[in-house]
């Protein structure tokens, strides 16, 4: 991890690390990490366009956000299908991290930074309006009524999302969980700042055909169990 003293501090849950890393990953982890990870200022708001300064848009390349990208095959894939696309993952399981760092390699992908610590943190650094497009894909249901205040999907978080992203920005959430599901269309609707974009039952039922499925829906499916698509477009702000 990238040790970082302005971090806010919140209570994480869930795991830090599974199992120990292969030597040739916990190298990555040790060398290339500290490239793509990212540091909140300690005032202000985050430049994203400093991050991707090298990238041939620099400060004009679209942002897309991942929250909690598990293994990382959906943000690698992503950034190698749109190379001009600037790519912010959130994740704080090292073993994770590791794997999207093989795929980086692997592809040699120059359009990826990490935020390696919870995606909140992140998230409330980043300027108003400057996100094209988001992804909480798979997030754990922490389906006890008891663990229900843990659930990313939460009017806080919300609001957060819908500060950073531009108008007209499209926030794609996918979940299997028949609980997470409620309890996301419970929080999204009524919201005035987003809209859902399904006209039809295919609409929440097939995934989007530029998102590549990721570990997470395979197994899903291989279980019984259904994937719901639920995408949400920010509407445009009030003028003035």
């Amino acid at each position: 991890m990238t040790a970082d003293p302005g971090r806010d501090k919140r209570i994480l849950y869930g795991r830090r690390r599974g199992h120990k890393l292969r030597p040739g990953r916990q190298e990555l982890v040790d060398q290339l990490l500290p490239h793509l990870a990212i540091a909140l200022p300690e005032t202000g708001r985050l430049d994203p366009g400093e991050l991707f300064a090298a990238m041939p848009l620099g400060d004009e390349a679209p942002l897309w956000l991942e929250i909690g990208f598990g293994g990382g095959e959906h943000l690698a894939a992503q950034a190698e299908a749109h190379p001009d696309i600037a790519l912010i993952g959130c994740e704080p399981f090292i073993n994770g991290i590791a794997s999207l760092l093989s795929l980086i390699e692997k592809a040699n992908l120059g359009n990826v930074r990490i935020w390696d610590d919870d995606a909140r943190s992140l998230i409330e650094h980043l300027p108003d309006a400057s996100v094209d497009r988001a992804f909480l894909l798979y997030p754990d249901p922490w389906p006890k009524a008891r663990h229900a205040k843990r659930r990313f999907v939460a009017t806080g978080s919300l609001d957060q999302l819908a500060r950073v992203l531009k108008d007209g920005a499209e926030l794609r959430i996918a979940s299997d969980h028949p609980v997470y599901q409620r309890w996301t269309l419970c929080r999204m609707h009524g919201r005035a700042d987003f809209a859902w974009s399904a006209e039809r039952a295919d609409d929440w039922r097939r995934r989007p055909d530029d998102g590549p499925a990721t570990r997470y829906e395979q197994k899903a499916v291989r279980e019984g169990r259904t994937p719901m698509y639920l995408n949400f477009t920010r509407r445009a702000r009030a003028a003035g």
